[in-house]
């Protein structure tokens, strides 16, 4: 029965938050153990308020000297075991610099002999579609849960505080605290991008019909590309439009994002957050996989067209978008004031 837990974990906000029930799973089964997350900094606020985390460790070096004084700034905190959730050969050599006696993670990127524990990665159909189960089958496969938890629901604990938080930023600064929020982009490419001003479009009919005011994420790369959201939204709706895109850190999103009475999204780190956050969220869909990556539990809802070149994996259309064309405003407006009754 290990003390004390080390999680190398994913460094990617969707991957984050798929890693959540499995990080629940692995906190029932040792509740009294103290699990410290070793998280780079722009995932780490997604840990803050869960219960499963006792310790939040920054992992910030970059240099092989750097990597090298991380590992060996881990060895006197003396952990028992390192579960692995991010699949690269460094999490594992930093673990075994570390001296950890137990090292878990999945066999990939060549570091296989690094780990005390290597698991296979699961085959296509072994395991259920969608991502959160990767993670799951991993503590499953270790031995360290006996099967799948009854609730594998990917949720942040934290919501309400979050919520609560949010709402008060809200209304200091006069958005009220009824807000719709919008997400126009996706850090993957631009073939998970819905038109900007279908946004907008449904943005607008969803504002007036719920007298709400309307705020637009997304990073500081993508401020221009919510501005002409925000532009179209600020001509048509009574309430105000704010543009956070590049003004919030990963904490200050969560907290705005769970004071959404609903969150229109592509398929991005942001539509994971808000749906875990039990958030209603309408995510559109078209060059990437819902069964694998979308977002779960009973408020959130998918739109996508079915088209014979989708899903394509794509960075970029090479054709005419035509999964993002298809999808009309009015549709993913209706899906969103449907989730609200």
């Amino acid at each position: 029965m290990p003390d004390k837990i080390l999680v190398r974990a994913t460094n990617w906000v969707g991957d984050a938050v798929m890693s959540l029930p499995a990080l629940r799973a692995l906190r029932q089964q040792f509740p009294g153990a103290c699990i410290s997350i070793l998280a780079k900094p722009w995932v780490a606020d997604l840990y803050r308020r869960e219960p499963f985390c006792d310790e939040l460790i920054l992992y910030t070096p970059r240099t092989v000297t750097e990597k090298w004084a991380a590992a060996h700034a881990l060895r006197p905190r003396h952990f028992d075991i390192a579960i692995l959730l991010q699949n690269a050969f460094e999490a594992a050599a930093i673990a075994y610099l570390a001296d950890i006696p137990e090292r878990v993670g999945y066999s990939r990127d060549g570091r296989g002999f690094l780990l005390t524990r290597a698991i296979s990665v699961p085959k296509p159909g072994e395991i259920p579609r969608h991502e959160s189960f990767y993670y799951l089958e991993l503590l499953r496969r270790a031995g360290i849960i006996d099967a799948m938890p009854a609730n594998d629901a990917v949720r942040l604990e934290g919501a309400a505080d979050a919520c609560a938080s949010g709402l008060d930023r809200f209304q200091n600064i006069g958005l009220g605290d009824t807000v719709i929020g919008v997400s126009p982009g996706a850090a993957y490419g631009t073939a998970k991008r819905w038109l900007p001003e279908r946004f907008a479009d449904s943005a607008i009919r969803v504002a007036n019909e719920l007298g709400a005011a309307v705020a637009i994420f997304g990073s500081k790369d993508e401020r221009d590309l919510c501005q002409s959201v925000a532009t179209p939204i600020a001509a048509s709706i009574v309430k105000p439009v704010k543009n956070f895109a590049g003004e919030t850190s990963l904490a200050e999103f969560i907290d705005l994002a769970a004071a959404c009475r609903v969150y229109l999204t592509n398929d991005s780190g942001a539509m994971h957050i808000a749906s875990a956050l039990g958030v209603p969220t309408v995510a559109i869909f078209g060059a990437t996989d819902d069964q694998t990556t979308g977002p779960t539990g009973v408020l959130a809802k998918v739109v996508r067209e079915s088209v014979e070149c989708s899903p394509c994996l794509k960075r970029e259309c090479p054709i005419d978008h035509r999964c993002m064309t298809r999808v009309s405003a009015a549709r993913v407006a209706e899906t969103a004031l449907d989730l609200l009754k």
